[in-house]
């Protein structure tokens, strides 16, 4: 094991005589961290994109498909290092112990700075926005403090905001009472939203399908694996080549499959989680990696067969032209009405609101872990008298709110109607590729352990070694290359934001040598 970390955590019942962290969390709490940050708005939503680079039923599911193969081979690995270290912090752990603390760091310190946070945001304001169909003043154009503009961004502050930093802050601080309380509102939402998910699949499957039948769903009417038969043009622009003749055509749909992936790799993400509260586990030897195999192969299972009653359900043009994406809706109101949406609508705000209780519970584990290797502010590395990170908890709480408020500015050239976004949606698609070279590392570092600390205990061996982490580390890879490719700029730009970890990591560990 490295011998440049630092840890200072203490666990109850291994060390330590004040506040610890108390191991409290059984195979179905920890499972239940696994359903329940994964499964967000993601997968009512991203469909949408993804049907539009792929233009087809099947490649829609294949996307899908590979994505959970990525999911799947990763958490097999991950469950390795899970059940080796089962420390506050997880990923950080396995990464600062297979390639040193800098490696650690700006793991974490992306995390904090868009993906973990970002995410929060996001799915904050997916809570706020689905609210808003039953409750039309909350809304992102409804002003409480205009937009003021700051270059290509503004600020702003809206109800459809106010919701969603309020809900930030009442997740934070029932975080804040202990770990209990954490875990009861995770289980009892995560088992809420399965079942609304499940529900779902049913209907669309049995009901939907009579219904599809009738209204031509792309199941029925669409080429499964002929884009070009559904319209399918994808322009030089996009490809950086011209898609003529047979090669370049299967280059082409090969590449835009790769960029499809990115929806459905999001949906799928946050699976890691878990291991952030390696810490809190009970008997984490065998609850942690049972925990990732059943929590991701119910999600992926899920994901795919709900992605399989879209196409049942709705037109593929349905799928593409979804308002706002929202796939999931479009398919609920084809089957039921008016009614549908409202029961999406409702069903989204139990996913989120559950999804955003997993996302803050575990994350802050992370920058708690990080301070405690003096590479983090000093008093994030404490714990309140419930024996959890309060100080991170708030800290973590504060940044995710603050990026709730400010928006991007778009200005349509044609009409010269200004439009605003959200900085974080634009941030945590800059980190997609960044964010996957982490996986990747993490899954990689199974291999690294296996020769750099061959004697120490592996309560679980990953099934399949070497050949899954393997299928991972590649698969990961082709992605990054095949995003970079389309994509140079967003991913450019993920990487610098990562990038921006190396002085603030010079910086604590100066102070961290000095003290």
């Amino acid at each position: 094991m490295s011998s440049t970390s630092t840890p200072t955590q203490t666990i109850k019942g291994e060390s330590s005589e004040s506040p610890h962290l108390v191991r409290g969390l059984s195979l179905l709490d920890a499972t239940m961290i696994v359903i329940g940050s994964m499964i967000g708005s993601g997968i009512f939503l991203v469909s949408a994109e993804s049907s539009r680079l792929v233009a087809s039923p099947g490649w829609l599911l294949v996307a899908w498909a590979l994505a959970g193969v990525l999911t799947i081979t990763g958490a097999l690995s991950c469950a390795e290092l899970a059940a080796m270290m089962p420390r506050a912090g997880g990923q950080y752990v396995f990464l600062r112990e297979a390639y040193g603390p800098s490696i650690g760091f700006l793991f974490g310190w992306a995390l904090f700075l868009v993906v973990q946070s970002g995410t929060i945001a996001a799915v904050a304001v997916a809570f706020a926005n689905f609210l808003g169909v039953l409750v039309p003043t909350i809304s992102s154009e409804n002003y409480l403090i205009a937009p003021h503009a700051l270059g290509a961004y503004a600020i702003s502050v809206s109800t459809q905001q106010v919701v969603a930093i309020a809900l930030i802050l009442l997740l934070t601080f029932t975080n804040m009472n202990g770990l209990k309380t954490g875990k009861i509102i995770q289980n009892s939402f995560t088992f809420t939203k399965t079942a609304a998910l499940l529900a779902l699949v049913v209907v669309g499957l049995t009901i939907g399908w009579k219904v599809g039948m009738r209204n031509g769903a792309a199941a029925f009417t669409s080429s499964w694996w002929n884009p070009f038969a559904n319209g399918w043009k994808p322009s030089s622009s996009d490809l950086g080549f011209a898609a003529v003749g047979k090669t370049a055509v299967s280059l082409a749909l090969i590449m835009m499959l790769g960029r499809a992936m990115s929806g459905p790799l999001f949906a799928q993400s946050a699976w890691n989680n878990v291991t952030f509260t390696g810490a809190e586990v009970k008997d984490p030897g065998r609850n942690l990696p049972r925990a990732l195999l059943i929590g991701c192969t119910t999600v992926v299972a899920l994901y795919l067969l709900a992605n399989l009653a879209y196409v049942v359900v709705l037109p593929l043009k349905s799928i593409q032209t979804a308002e706002s994406n929202r796939v999931g809706t479009a398919a609920m109101q084809a089957i039921f009405g008016p009614p549908g949406k409202i029961i999406m609508a409702i069903a989204i705000m139990i996913s989120t609101f559950g999804c955003n209780n997993g996302l803050i519970l575990a994350g802050a584990r992370v920058y708690y872990a990080m301070a405690c290797d003096n590479l983090f502010f000093k008093r994030v590395g404490t714990l309140n008298a419930k024996h959890v990170p309060a100080v991170a908890l708030i800290t973590q709480g504060i940044w995710a709110s603050l990026l709730t408020l400010p928006r991007t500015v778009t200005t349509d050239a044609a009409t010269g109607k200004v439009a605003y976004g959200n900085v974080y949606t634009q941030l945590i698609e800059y980190l997609t590729s960044a964010d996957l070279i982490f996986y990747g590392l993490m899954v990689a570092a199974v291999i690294v352990f296996r020769r750099k600390a061959a004697g120490l205990e592996r309560p679980y061996r990953t099934m399949g070694y070497p050949v899954v982490p393997l299928i991972y580390v590649t698969l990961a890879f082709l992605f990054v290359i095949d995003l970079g490719y389309l994509a140079p700029r967003t991913s450019g730009i993920g990487y610098l934001i990562v990038l921006t970890g190396i002085p603030a990591y010079l910086i604590w560990r100066r102070q961290a040598k000095a003290a």
